[in-house]
């Protein structure tokens, strides 16, 4: 439970009931179902081609700058779609805690602001990088002749990365959030926002190497969305969670292997070039 000389007493009562009420703000779950409508009307529509990174990036129809604003935009219902259900036992925690701040709902923004703002920050760096890459390529004839080299090698690393002590201690703060919040909570917006963006940290920490597969598999696909957030989900509140992480690792690496060999045949064109 968390201490009443950090939280206050009807912190601590909150708390104390956080495991009956079970608090959940109801924007939560209509967010991220309004997030996974986009993503299939996207789908169902063709748009979603149009926020796809290579087409933000190769052709240059727009500057690098619009791009990059276009991308966030698109990144932001992502996040949404895909991280916020496997941060619902941490959002639902910090809810309950928080419920008797003097501005409930204001805290809770600050909250989510936090936690958006690490995976802003990490979607600009990949975006930026993405374009190097590309320009890098377009230098580079025998990559341009060769570009499943770049998926499967992101493929690869995202393997690689599910079997490092990194990815465990970054899983372990995000599976129990009780642990993860008593040393940290403090009353204020200020505090909540600093909590989120700690969260925030942890849980790229853990996933930004998934993540990064979005580059190689499609933005906005909904299919790859889908797989890769369940991947996710389960691997943080699943019941054999720990235990599923390096099999994920290791059927990574397969694909990875198969995507360099080319075989079968369908396997590289999963991936967006």
């Amino acid at each position: 439970m968390i201490s009443p000389t950090r939280v206050g007493g009807e912190g601590a009562a909150a708390t104390a009931a956080a495991p009956l009420r079970q608090r959940l703000p109801l924007a939560i779950p209509i967010a991220i179902a309004v997030a996974w409508v986009l993503t299939l009307a996207a789908q169902l529509s063709g748009w979603s081609i149009l926020v796809h990174h290579d087409t933000l990036i190769e052709g240059g129809a727009i500057p690098l700058w619009l791009a990059t604003i276009v991308f966030l935009v698109a990144w932001q219902s992502m996040v949404v779609a895909m991280m916020l259900p496997s941060s619902l036992p941490m959002i639902r925690l910090f809810s309950a805690t928080s419920a008797q701040q003097k501005r409930p709902g204001e805290t809770m923004f600050a909250f989510l602001g936090g936690y958006a703002v690490i995976w802003t920050l990490f979607a600009l760096v990949a975006f930026l990088g993405d374009a190097v890459l590309h320009r890098t390529v377009d230098h580079t004839p025998w990559l341009a002749a060769h570009p499943f080299l770049i998926g499967g090698s992101v493929l690869a690393l995202a393997g690689l990365f599910q079997f490092s002590g990194l990815k465990e201690k970054c899983l372990s703060e995000c599976r129990h959030p009780g642990a993860f919040l008593v040393p940290r909570y403090q009353r204020g917006t200020a505090a909540a926002f600093r909590i989120g963006r700690q969260h925030g940290l942890f849980c790229l920490g853990c996933c930004w190497a998934l993540m990064l597969l979005v580059f190689a598999l499609g933005v906005m696909d909904m299919w790859w969305m889908a797989a890769l957030t369940a991947v996710m989900v389960y691997e943080k509140v699943g019941r054999h969670g720990k235990q599923a992480t390096p099999f994920i690792g290791v059927a990574l690496l397969v694909l990875a292997a198969a995507v360099f060999l080319q075989y079968p045949s369908f396997v590289p064109h999963l991936l967006a070039h």
